[in-house]
Parts: structure tokens; sequence; C-alpha cells
């Protein structure tokens, strides 16, 4: 049988002896060990008869320690004791080293991710995990977040990050077989409408209003998720709204283009928050997001 490292008995035997020597009880450690008192009395056993040594006097109503296990219990714990304070040091590392950010499906998607990843070539070191939701609610836990609102009305620490534009987007195929050159004509097509949750997003009807068009809007497809209308309008379904840094990377591969030259400033800004459990390396990564162009 190959030796053991460093020439110690199973650790299974000394966390046995350890916990019975502290409660000075078999039953007691084996409640803590979740095992039954014949194991616990088995593993000490076992370490007795590997050390030559008596740990434990047994009485009647019990066990009382012997000198030799006084002496092992104390050399147990302070070992223990050593390897618990690392233990829980890494851990803390280990979550000190991380960053989460929340943003919805579509800012991480078409936003953040690309951005993220230009982040890890310069910072290697710094874990960031994405809490990726589209309900504002699920950004408990995270260091920064990214909205689209007023952030006026926002508690903490909230910068901007741009406002955007927004203009109509279709497939160059779409695009091609409806040709459209004024509002009323595209007013007429297919139109992808959003239902989003967050009555904040623009709609047709107040994309239209604002470039001074209230005639009828066309029906078309409805989806409740950005991501799957800028898909959709990807497969030639349509024409969809496209916030111009969202949309940025799709309209440069030619994926989608513009029906009309005309757009508009969105009403609100895509900006970000820091909370108050954001540490030096979520501020690192705020400030790279903050100087990076949209």
């Amino acid at each position: 049988m190959p030796k053991r490292p460093y020439d110690l008995p199973p650790l299974s035997a000394l966390s046995s002896f350890e916990a019975a020597a502290r409660h000075e009880s078999f039953k007691s450690a084996a409640q803590e060990l979740n095992v039954t008192p014949a194991a616990i009395s088995h593993q000490v056993k076992a370490l007795e008869a590997e050390l030559g040594q008596q740990l434990f006097h047994r009485h009647q109503r019990g066990v009382e320690l012997s000198q030799t296990g006084q002496m092992l219990q104390l050399t147990l714990q302070h070992g223990f004791e050593q390897i618990s304070n690392v233990v829980t040091q890494l851990r803390q590392d280990s979550q000190t080293r991380a960053v989460t950010i929340g943003a919805t499906t579509a800012v991480s998607s078409l936003w953040l991710t690309p951005r993220l990843a230009r982040f890890w070539k310069r910072h290697g070191n710094i874990a960031v995990t994405q809490n990726v939701s589209d309900t504002d609610h699920a950004q408990t836990g995270c260091n920064l977040s990214i909205h689209y609102g007023d952030m006026t009305r926002d508690n903490g620490d909230c910068r901007p990050l741009f406002r955007d534009r927004i203009a109509a987007l279709a497939s160059p195929v779409f695009a091609a077989e409806n040709p459209a050159e004024t509002l009323a004509n595209l007013a007429h097509l297919p139109l992808i409408h959003l239902n989003a949750t967050d009555e904040r997003w623009t709609d047709w009807r107040t994309w239209c209003t604002a470039l001074d068009y209230d005639g009828p809007i066309g029906e078309g497809l409805r989806v409740n998720n950005y991501t799957i209308a800028l898909q959709a309008a990807q497969d030639d379904m349509g024409v969809v709204l496209g916030w111009n840094a969202l949309t940025a990377p799709l309209v440069q591969s030619g994926a989608l283009v513009r029906l009309l030259p005309q757009d508009i400033t969105a009403p609100l800004d895509f900006y970000i928050k820091t909370h108050a459990s954001a540490n030096e390396r979520a501020l690192l990564l705020r400030d790279w997001l903050l100087k990076d162009p949209p």
C-alpha cells in the first residue's frame, strides 16, 4: 500500500476524533458529522490502533480525553483553524474578484457582451458575471446594472452611457421587395411590434408621431422580446425599430438596412447604476464602459 502524504492517519479518523474530543461525546460528534455513534467509535479505535496510544478514557457515563488525546486535540484544532481561515479567505477572494452586472437580454447580447470581450482582453484577471433579465426586479445581488429610463428618478450612483437614436430597419431582401419613399409608404408595410412589459420602449405610433405622421399604421408580427424582434426582421418578416447603438453590429454587417433616412432621438437614456456592493473591480469595469464608445 503506498504511503500517505505527510504520513498522516486518514482525515476521516482525525475529523471524527476532533469532533468527539471537542464535544467529549461520541453521540454529539455523530450528530455533527451526520453518522452513527458506532461509526465515530470505530474511527477513534482505528486511530488509537494506528498511533498505539489511548486517546480517550472510557467510562460508563461517557468518555474523557487522555493526556495524549488532549495534546492531539490541541494540534488538530490549531490545524483545522488555519485551514478554515485560508478557505474562508479564498472564498472571499473569489467573491471579491467577480463582478456581477445586470442587463436586459437585448443590451447583453447586442451591446454589453462585445464590450466585455474587449474588457477581458485588458483585464483577464477580473471575472465578470452577467445577470440577464428583462425585468428590473432581478437586479438584486448585482454590483452594476444597465437600465433604459430616466436616471434622475432612480436612486444611487447612476451615470449616462448614451442617448440613442431610433430608425426603421429591415433585411436587405425585405427592403428591396418593399421600397418605401415616405413614412406613409413605410407605415403600410408589415411592422414588427414589440409588446414589451416596459412601457418606456418607443413603439411605432410614438415613432411615427415624432416624425409628424399620424396616419394608419400597418399590423404585422408581435413579439415580447427585442432580440426576437430583430431576428424576425433579419428573417425578412417586416420592419423593426432599431436603437442605433444596439443594432450597429447588424447594420455594419449588412444584416439590416435603413428603409428611410429619418430617425428620432430616444426619449430616455441608457445608464449604468453602481450598487452599494460594488468593489474596486466593479468600478474599474464601470469606468471602462463609460469610456467605451456606444
